[in-house]
Formats: structure tokens, sequence, C-alpha cells
């Protein structure tokens, strides 16, 4: 709007330069012809329209043409003037507006480095507890770090559904488990099968909650295996990042129902973001049960339904 007001500006200011020229020809001709320059002499003056127009009866030398050429000069002055006013409104209302627009990037850019902050904060929490459970300790977690986790779990899911390129699957990049398993395949069998009726009941999915209404997807894991036995301290309520490092690894070749699968963003543990029951293969594909997001619900998948699927999966 200010680039066109000024442009309107401008056009109408050559029109009144224009008419300056007319008239200085009418001048002109007025003094070869013998005219008295006195007699236009209003018309140089600050205010020569006005004055020109106050002593016209005085003009016979210029004639009805002159008059024509000063109404014509008076008209594009007016126009200038307005155009000028209205470029110079549309570039204050410009600055207000630009001046706005960089007040809410500030608040904004502040926002985004405040949850920077918050998710480091985070980060640290799971960091610590994934050396505490590698170094075989038997570390419980409290309710104020599993708030913590789920809160974490949240941020970086919603960070992978920001993210693009992600892999079908991931690199294997030597990360490891637990070197043995805590379960036997008829336990795994009936975390499966808990799992499959939460599907199947339409439970839906709420950050942070392990039944028994609402699940979130560490939530599911998490219930399913006490459904299948497991209590403390060979069971706990983690995140999805920290059951990777808690379970077993084998290979996406060997795996059998109720093994666990993860998905990261960026093919790292610290990036997982989410994690499913593998359920078996049914008419060719590999399936799983889960709790995907608030939008999608419970469901039973294909792994391969979310790109980011790390290459090895966790044996309880």
């Amino acid at each position: 709007m200010a680039n066109a007001a000024a442009k309107l500006a401008a056009e109408t200011a050559a029109s009144v330069v224009e008419a300056h020229k007319t008239i200085g020809r009418l001048a002109a001709n007025a003094y070869i012809l013998g005219g008295n320059m006195s007699d236009i002499a209003p018309l140089l003056s600050s205010n020569g329209p006005q004055d020109l127009i106050d002593q016209i009866s005085t003009l016979g030398t210029l004639g009805a043409q002159n008059t024509v050429a000063l109404e014509r000069f008076k008209v594009a002055e007016a126009a200038a003037i307005k155009a000028k006013k209205v470029a110079d409104e549309a570039k204050a209302a410009q600055v207000v507006a630009t001046e706005k627009v960089e007040a809410a990037k500030k608040v904004a850019d502040d926002a985004k480095e405040e949850q920077a902050k918050e998710v480091a904060k985070l980060q640290k929490v799971q960091d610590d507890l994934i050396r505490q459970l590698n170094s075989a300790r038997k570390v419980r977690t409290t309710l104020e770090q599993q708030r913590q986790l789920a809160l974490l779990e949240e941020s970086q899911a919603n960070t992978a559904a920001q993210t693009g390129g992600q892999r079908s699957v991931w690199s294997d990049l030597g990360f490891k488990g637990r070197a043995t398993s805590r379960t036997t395949q008829a336990q795994r069998d009936k975390a499966v099968a808990f799992a499959q009726r939460q599907v199947e009941s339409g439970k839906p999915y709420v950050w942070g909650s392990e039944g028994p209404n609402t699940f979130d997807c560490s939530g599911l894991v998490y219930a399913a295996y006490r459904a299948a036995g497991l209590g403390w301290p060979n069971w706990d309520r983690l995140n999805s990042a920290l059951y990777s490092t808690y379970t077993m690894h084998v290979s996406l070749n060997e795996l059998v129902p109720g093994d666990l699968l993860f998905y990261s963003y960026k093919g790292t543990v610290s990036t997982i973001h989410h994690v499913a029951i593998y359920a078996g293969t049914f008419a060719g594909r590999k399936m799983v049960w889960e709790a995907r997001s608030t939008k999608s619900g419970l469901k039973f998948s294909d792994m391969y339904g979310m790109p980011g699927l790390m290459p090895f999966g966790g044996r309880v």
C-alpha cells in the first residue's frame, strides 16, 4: 500500500512539473508578443495559481488558453498535495506494521528459546536415567521423573511431526540394549492380547496416561506388560526412548509378537518419540498395536506406517 501511494504521489508531482512547464511557455509567448511580464508575476510567485486566478481580469495577454492551463495546474497541484498526504500516511502505517511484526517475532523467538531450554532440562533427566539403567542400577523413577519423561516424549513427537527427510528405517549405528530378556513368549503374548483389547475397545489417546481408560504410546506398553505380570524391579513406567535401552535388542528380521518397535526423527536414541508393540504378520504385512496420537488414537497399524523406524526391536 505504501509503495502504491508513493507511486501515485510521484505521478501527481510529475503532473505539477508539467503544468509549470506549460505556464512557462505561455509566459515566454506573452513576452515575445509584447506582453507585460508584470501581468504574469502572480503566476511565478509562491501562491502563483491562486494570485493569478484572483487577477485573471488583468491577464488579457494570456487569454482563454492561459486560463485553462492555470486551472489544470491548480488541479494537478491539489492532486499532488493529496497524493503526498496519502503516501505519508501509508508510509507511517507501514512503519507501525513493521514495528508490530518485529515485536511479535521477538515474543515468538523468546518463547522458542524458553522452550528449547525446557526441552534441554528434560533431555538431561532422560540422559541421566539412561546412564543409570545402563549401569545395571535398580533405579525406580519418581512420579516427577515420569511426568518429565512424558513431557519430553510429547515434545519429541511434536518435533517429529514437523521434521522432513526421515528414513523409513534408520541405519544400524550399533545401539545396545540389555543383554537378556525378562519375559517368556507366553508373557509377551499376554501383553499383545492386552494391547489388542485396548485398541479394539476404542480407548482414546491422552498424553502421559497409562490406563485403564486412556493411554499414550509408552503408557500402553507399560500397562500391557504389567498385565502380563511384570512389576518392579523388572518393569517401570518410562518413555519410548528409555524403553529402547531397557530392552534386549533384536534384528527386525527376528521379531516375535510382543517385541517393541521404536521410531526416531533423527535415528538416535535421544530423538526416539514413539513406541509400538509388534503384533505379528497379517496378510503378508508386519503389524503393530499402538497408541499413535491424540488425532489418530489407538490403532492396529503397519509397522512401516510411520517414518523413522529404528533398525532393531526391543524384547522385554
